[in-house]
């Protein structure tokens, strides 16, 4: 390693630690920019963290604790949305992060290259929303955010594919099935700027789950299997959940998520 320049996995490793949100999405950014740009080594000397950094708020809730958000257009109904989605994209970036850098050295250059492109995009959605509380007199941490979003990371460590199956496959497919109708929701209402701040996020999630399905897909047809088999066996065996309509069947299909993988297991 020459003198000065750090590996890309350290590099991860010190955004994935970063506490304070604005730390973590600048240090996000600057790390998949220097990687595109080739300023970084390859390489991964340090195992990635367990846990990522997080802020001393939002406190984190089990699903059944939290709190109901509110009338829907209230401003408490707002405030509430707006802070439960900054709260995803906020996990979205660890999670983005945490791909690139726990299997990146087993899965290779272009791997490491999408998945840092993912959590570029994840920060940037995360500074959107958390502008948008601002203008709302509010902030991230104001309110407390669901505890169980990093699970899937703890539960898939030990497998790209099963990573793969779960985190862009089921959880950021699941975003484009309810974005539409929030943002029909939000554009009801009025809000215009939240409205294009909802159709850029669905745009790069779509993309985001496309990336992550072509590459399940890779390692299938390297072993052979069928993607649509292989995805299913996994999200029984590493998804606690139950895949629930309405689905967003174009919006799935334009990412290489056809009706076959996820048709036989819809509740």
């Amino acid at each position: 390693m020459t003198a000065g320049i750090i590996t890309v996995g350290e590099a991860i490793r010190a955004a994935l630690l970063a506490a304070n949100p604005r730390d973590k999405v600048f240090a996000t950014r600057q790390v998949a920019r220097d990687w595109r740009l080739g300023r970084l080594e390859r390489g991964f000397p340090l195992a990635m963290p367990d846990e990522p950094g997080r802020p001393d708020r939002p406190e984190l809730l089990a699903p059944n604790r939290m709190p109901r958000r509110g009338k829907a257009g209230s401003e408490r109904g707002r405030i509430a949305l707006w802070h439960s989605l900054a709260h995803i994209e906020f996990v979205a970036i660890d999670l983005a992060l945490d791909m690139a850098g726990r299997f990146g050295e087993q899965m290779g250059d272009a791997f490491v290259s999408d998945f840092l492109a993912v959590a570029a995009d994840e920060a940037m959605h995360f500074a959107l929303l958390e502008r948008k509380l601002h203008s709302l007199g509010s902030h991230y941490g104001a309110l407390p955010a669901h505890g169980g979003l990093w699970d899937a990371a703890r539960e898939t460590a030990e497998s790209v594919e099963a990573r793969l199956a779960i985190v862009p496959m089921v959880l950021e497919a699941r975003g484009l099935d309810v974005t539409p109708s929030t943002l029909a929701r939000v554009r009801a209402a009025g809000d215009e700027n939240g409205a294009r701040i909802l159709e850029r996020i669905l745009d790069d999630e779509i993309r985001h789950v496309a990336i992550g399905t072509r590459h399940f897909s890779t390692i299938c047809a390297k072993r052979g299997e069928s993607p649509e088999n292989r995805w299913q066996t996994l999200v029984k065996s590493y998804f606690r959940g139950s895949l629930k309509p309405p689905f967003n069947d174009s919006a799935r299909l334009a990412a290489g998520l056809s009706l076959d993988f996820y048709g036989s297991l819809a509740s």
